[in-house]
C-alpha cells in the first residue's frame, strides 16, 4: 500500500482521564487534506471530547497534537449555541465575508436576516453549518450533525461536503449519511483509536471480525490464567523458590483481562409490549384538509393505517408531520374530512422536542411518580434504579436533574418511560437522535419483534428502510402521497416529489395502500353499473355492518378476559384443564375477531364504493 500523504492535523499517543476513569489510553488519529472521515463508538466513549482535543479547544493528559501552520480548524459541536442579532451576523463571526455567509445560510434554507434568538434545534443546526463552510476551513470537525435535520437538509449536507475543500471528520449515527460521505472510519474502542481506510458501508464486517479476533484472545488469555494458577496452587517448587517472573507474568496477565472486562462495551437490555388485541383498524383518514392560516399541510388526504402497520412519515421540517400524527391520534382535529379512531388503542407516545422531561426533576422522579422506588414495567413492579441500568444509567445519575444528561442519555431516559407501559399503537418522533449505533440496533430489533402498530417519524433514512411497512411523505406544500416499503421505494416511485415544483398528478391526496388493477380507491373492488346505481347498502348489508359493531367490542372484552385470566402464573399447575380450555376460548375469540373485521372492512369498502358511484 501507497504511504498516505502527510496528514494537515494529528494527535499521537494521546492520553486522558477524566477523574479516575481513563478516557483515552494513547490514541493516534492522522487526518489527511480532504479526507473524508467518521469516528465511530458508543455513547460515552469519549468521540466529542476526542473532537475537542483535535480542535485545539482542549488538552491530553499526555501526547501531542500537530497542526499543518496556517491550517484553519472549524468545529460544530452536537449542540451549537447561536448568538448575534441576526443570523446573517452569527455566520460571518467566524471571519466569514458577508456574501459567502449569506450564500451559505440560503444553501441550508436559513434566511439571513432572521433574529438568532428563538431557533428551533433544526434551524440552529443549520445555521451553525451555514456558518462552518462560510468559513472555508481546512479541517472541519461535525459533530452529529444531522441531529434535528429533515431528510432533505441531510442530501444538502452531503452535497457540501461533496464540493468541499477541507479535510472533514464526522460523529454522526446516522448510517445512510456515513455511507454517502467518508471515504475512511476511525473506530473509537477500548480507549484506543483503529483505522479503516475503506468508506462506512465496510466498517461492521470490520469490526464484527476484530471484535471476533478479540474475543478468541481473551478465550485463550483465561486459559492461560487457570493454567498458571492452577500451577501455583499445586507446585511445591514454586511455594518454596518464590518464582517472582511467574508470578509477576499472572499478574500481569490478570491485570490485563480485568481491562479486557472494564473496556466490554455495555449493552442496553429493550423489551416491548404489544398490550391488549385492539381492532383491525386503528385509524382512518379520509379527505382530510389542514391549513394553519395560509400554511398548508395537507390537501385532500387519505390513508388507512391497520393494526401490525409499520408506517414511517417523512418530510421537511415544518412540512407537518407531527400535525399528521396528532391527527391519527385523535390530538388534532382536520379542517375538514374525517378522522376515525379504532377501538381499544392502548398508545405510548415518544415525542420529538422531549417536553415530557420536565427541568428540574431527577432521572428517578422521570421514571418513578411521586417519588416511589417502583415502576411499573409492562404490568409488573421494578425498582428504580435496576430498570434504570438497563439503559445504562449508573446509580450515581439517578439523582442528577434531568438537564444535566446529555442528548443520548436523555433519549434513553425517553424511551424507558415509552417501553414501559404496555402499547398496541407505539408512536416514535424522531427516536435515532443522539443514539449511538449499538443502542440503535438494538432498538431497531425491538421494535422488529414488537408486534403492535408502529408509527415512526423520522429522517434516518437507514432506520425507515429496516423497519417501514410503507412510508408517508409531505412535501410542505400540502401534498401526500403513501408508498409501500420503504425509503428506497419511495425514492424509486416518487421522483423529484421533495423539488419545489408540484408532484405529477398536480394536487393529489395519497396513493392507495394495495390494491389490484381495476379496483376502487383503498381497494373498494370497482363497482358494476346497477351497484353504481345504488347509492346505500342493502337492507341485509346495512343490518349486518350494525350487528359487526357491536360484536367486535364484545370479542374483544372476552379476549381481554381470557389474557387477564392466563396472566395468573400458577393456572397450569392448579388447574390444567382450565388452562387449556382457556387458551382455546382464546384462539376462538381472536379467530372470530379476526373474521369480523374483515367482514367488516369489506362491508365498509363496499358501502365507500356506492357512495362515490
Amino acid at each position: 500500500m501507497s504511504p498516505r500523504t502527510p496528514p494537515v492535523l494529528a494527535l499521537k499517543g494521546v492520553s486522558l482521564r477524566d477523574g479516575p476513569l481513563l478516557l483515552f489510553d494513547g490514541v493516534d488519529l492522522a487526518l489527511e487534506p480532504r479526507a473524508r472521515a467518521c469516528l465511530v463508538g458508543r455513547n460515552g466513549a469519549g468521540k466529542s471530547t476526542l473532537l475537542r482535543i483535535l480542535a485545539g479547544e482542549a488538552e491530553g493528559d499526555e501526547g501531542e497534537r500537530t497542526l499543518t501552520p496556517g491550517a484553519r480548524i472549524v468545529r460544530v459541536p452536537q449542540e451549537p449555541v447561536v448568538v448575534g442579532e441576526t443570523l446573517l451576523d452569527y455566520a460571518m463571526s467566524g471571519g466569514a465575508p458577508a456574501y459567502r455567509a449569506e450564500a451559505e445560510l440560503e444553501a441550508f434554507d436559513v434566511p439571513p436576516g432572521r433574529r438568532a434568538q428563538g431557533l428551533s434545534g433544526g434551524e440552529a443546526r443549520r445555521a451553525a453549518l451555514a456558518k462552518a463552510f462560510a468559513e472555508e476551513p481546512d479541517v472541519l470537525l461535525l459533530d452529529e450533525p444531522t441531529n434535528h435535520l429533515d431528510i432533505i437538509t441531510i442530501e444538502t449536507l452531503e452535497q457540501r461536503i461533496r464540493d468541499c475543500r477541507a479535510a472533514i471528520l464526522a460523529v454522526s449515527h446516522d448510517r445512510a449519511f456515513l455511507m454517502r460521505i467518508t471515504r475512511a472510519c476511525f473506530w473509537l474502542e477500548g480507549r484506543r483509536v483503529r483505522r479503516l481506510d475503506k468508506g462506512f458501508s465496510a466498517f461492521e464486517g470490520w469490526a464484527e471480525g476484530i471484535m471476533a479476533e478479540e474475543t478468541e484472545s481473551a478465550r485463550r488469555l483465561d486459559k492461560a490464567i487457570e493454567r498458571e494458577s492452577a500451577w501455583f496452587g499445586r507446585s511445591i517448587t514454586a511455594r518454596r523458590s518464590r518464582n517472582e517472573g511467574r508470578a509477576l507474568a499472572l499478574r500481569r496477565m490478570r491485570e490485563e483481562r480485568a481491562g479486557l472486562l472494564r473496556n466490554q462495551p455495555q449493552k442496553m437490555e429493550l423489551a416491548t409490549d404489544a398490550g391488549s388485541t385492539a381492532g383491525r383498524i386503528v385509524a382512518e383518514l379520509k379527505h382530510v384538509s389542514k391549513s394553519f392560516g395560509e400554511k398548508v399541510v395537507l390537501k385532500d388526504f387519505s390513508t388507512r393505517i391497520l393494526r401490525g402497520d409499520r408506517v414511517a412519515i417523512v418530510g421537511p421540517n415544518g412540512a407537518g408531520k407531527t400535525t399528521l400524527v396528532r391527527m391519527l391520534l385523535g390530538e388534532a382535529a382536520p379542517d375538514s374530512g374525517t378522522v376515525r379512531l379504532g377501538k381499544g388503542l392502548e398508545i405510548a407516545y415518544l415525542d420529538q422536542a422531549r417536553a415530557t422531561l420536565q427541568a428540574g426533576t431527577t432521572l428517578w422522579d422521570a421514571l418513578a411518580n411521586s417519588g416511589s422506588d417502583q415502576i411499573m414495567v409492562r404490568g409488573r413492579p421494578r425498582h428504580v434504579a435496576g430498570y434504570a441500568k438497563e439503559f445504562l444509567f449508573r446509580d450515581s445519575q439517578l439523582r442528577q436533574p434531568v438537564e444535566s444528561l446529555s442528548g443520548g442519555e436523555r433519549n434513553r431516559l425517553l424511551l424507558a418511560r415509552t417501553l414501559a407501559r404496555p402499547a398496541n399503537v407505539l408512536v416514535l418522533d424522531e427516536p435515532t437522535n443522539d443514539l449511538d449505533m449499538d443502542t440503535l440496533d438494538l432498538l431497531e430489533d425491538t421494535l422488529a419483534d414488537y408486534e403492535g402498530t408502529l408509527i415512526l417519524v423520522s429522517h434516518d433514512r437507514d432506520f425507515i428502510e429496516r423497519l417501514a411497512t410503507s412510508t408517508i411523505a409531505l412535501d410542505g406544500r400540502g401534498h401526500a402521497v403513501e408508498t409501500p416499503g420503504g425509503w428506497t421505494d419511495f425514492e424509486s416511485q416518487n421522483p423529484g416529489f421533495f423539488s419545489p415544483s408540484p408532484p405529477p398528478g398536480g394536487e393529489g391526496g395519497a396513493r392507495p395502500r394495495s390494491g389490484r388493477e381495476g379496483e376502487g380507491p383503498l381497494g373498494t373492488g370497482g363497482a358494476t353499473p346497477a351497484a353504481a346505481a345504488q347509492r346505500k347498502l342493502s337492507f341485509k348489508d346495512a343490518h349486518r355492518l350494525q350487528q359487526l359493531d357491536a360484536l367486535m367490542p364484545k370479542l374483544q372484552g372476552e379476549i381481554a378476559a381470557h389474557e387477564k385470566a392466563l396472566d395468573d402464573p400458577g393456572l397450569y399447575a392448579r388447574d390444567p384443564k382450565a388452562f387449556d380450555r382457556t387458551m382455546k376460548a382464546l384462539d376462538a375469540a381472536r379467530a372470530a375477531l379476526a373474521a369480523a373485521e374483515d367482514e367488516w372492512l369489506a362491508l365498509e369498502e363496499k358501502r365507500e364504493a356506492l357512495t362515490a358511484g
